[in-house]
């Protein structure tokens, strides 16, 4: 929201807090203000701790006079950065970035994500409708120049208020190019309306006037998404993982409230949604993709917590290795994207553990703590 000019100062460290909540390998938003700005989000959001994240060019909007623009970051040593495009709309610029996976077939049988970010034009209102259905127009036009098997994400803020509105009929419809999908499917009205309030993203807040930017009004819009090709149901290519696709932070009990509210408690903690409240008036979409593919890591580097506890490696088979030379009981987790824990034991301290994940299933996992900084790390299993 309004980045970094938006009160309060300072957000790159809050939203460096709810990243650590969250990794993703892919981070894509919206209503970033200048090169500076992404420049914050990549130097004290993501790589604070660790250099492994690289950005798209930072390119004002083209498309009008709002400097509100999209970018794209991504991990430097799972994704190629191969092109980038800004497509002009009558609004604001819809941008293309295409991604290769970092695979052992990269160069016979490349994984390449054609990833396009956008803002559609606000507020309701059949002017508002027809604007947002031109915007989708300059994409889905854009489909057919791509190839038809192409792996596509269509994400951002889409201000859509319903699935009957044209821009969603469009974004959609079976005879594009390249048929999109939404992943969750869940057709029908969904601005205040309590049914869908379990996949609402805005507005995080009752009241924007402790801030001075941003929509009031509390949680009843469904007004963000990540939409895929249809080939990305069912490739396993690229595959998306049913049911990972979240509105994060929101725990299904938050209608017409604050992100914070004491009565919208349950999974998400009171300590990330706080954040997720001070950050925007948009709470993010997460979702998880597979591959098939051997993933091959690019100069990983071992990630260091507080210089007393490192993994030897954050690409591992069989055994997890800990290095913790402290000498002071410790607990550690092992969880999986989702939060859920999956294995724990407890350390006196003073020695190099080795942890066998064997067992676990290819895929991202993270290392938790409980120390007094316990940013979990994450590793793949291969």
């Amino acid at each position: 929201m309004e980045f970094p000019e938006a009160n309060p100062q300072n957000r790159e460290l809050i939203l460096g807090e709810i990243l650590n909540e969250y990794s993703p390998d892919i981070f894509m938003i919206c209503e970033l203000q200048s090169g500076f700005g992404a420049d914050l989000i990549l130097n004290t959001a993501l790589n604070a701790t660790e250099n492994l994240y690289k950005r798209a060019t930072f390119v004002p909007n083209q498309s009008g006079g709002a400097n509100l623009q999209q970018m794209l970051y991504f991990r430097k040593d799972k994704f190629l950065l191969e092109a980038e495009e800004v497509i002009q709309t009558n609004i604001r610029d819809i941008n293309h970035y295409s991604l290769k996976l970092s695979t052992k077939g990269m160069q016979t049988n490349p994984v390449l994500i054609e990833i396009f970010v956008s803002h559609l034009k606000s507020s309701q209102g059949g002017t508002n409708e027809q604007l947002r259905l031109e915007m989708v127009q300059e994409f889905t036009n854009r489909l057919a120049t791509l190839d038809p098997n192409a792996f596509v994400i269509f994400a951002g803020d889409f201000n859509l208020y319903s699935s009957t509105e044209p821009a969603y009929i469009e974004l959609l419809d079976p005879t594009n190019a390249i048929v999109m999908a939404d992943p969750i499917d869940t057709p029908g009205a969904w601005s205040t309306n309590i049914n869908f309030q379990d996949i609402h993203t805005q507005s995080t807040r009752v009241s924007s006037g402790p801030f001075g930017a941003g929509a009031g009004g509390g949680l009843d819009d469904r007004f963000d998404f990540i939409l895929v090709s249809e080939n990305m149901l069912t490739n396993p290519s690229l595959r998306y993982i049913p049911d990972t696709y979240k509105a994060f932070g929101n725990n299904g009990n938050c209608f017409d409230l604050s992100i914070n509210d004491t009565n919208c408690s349950g999974f998400y903690s009171e300590t990330l949604r706080e954040n997720l409240y001070n950050m925007s008036d948009h709470l993010p979409i997460v979702m998880n993709l597979e591959t098939n593919e051997e993933i091959v890591i690019l100069n990983t580097p071992s990630l260091v917590i507080d210089n007393s506890i490192y993994l030897e490696n954050t690409s591992v088979s069989e055994k997890l290795k800990i290095v913790y030379p402290n000498a002071t009981p410790i607990q550690f987790w092992i969880i999986n994207s989702m939060g859920q824990i999956l294995s724990e034991f407890n350390s006196e301290g003073g020695e190099n553990l080795e942890w066998d994940v064997s067992y676990l299933p290819t895929g991202f996992y993270y290392l938790k703590f409980n120390t007094q900084n316990n940013s979990p790390i994450k590793f793949i299993k291969q």
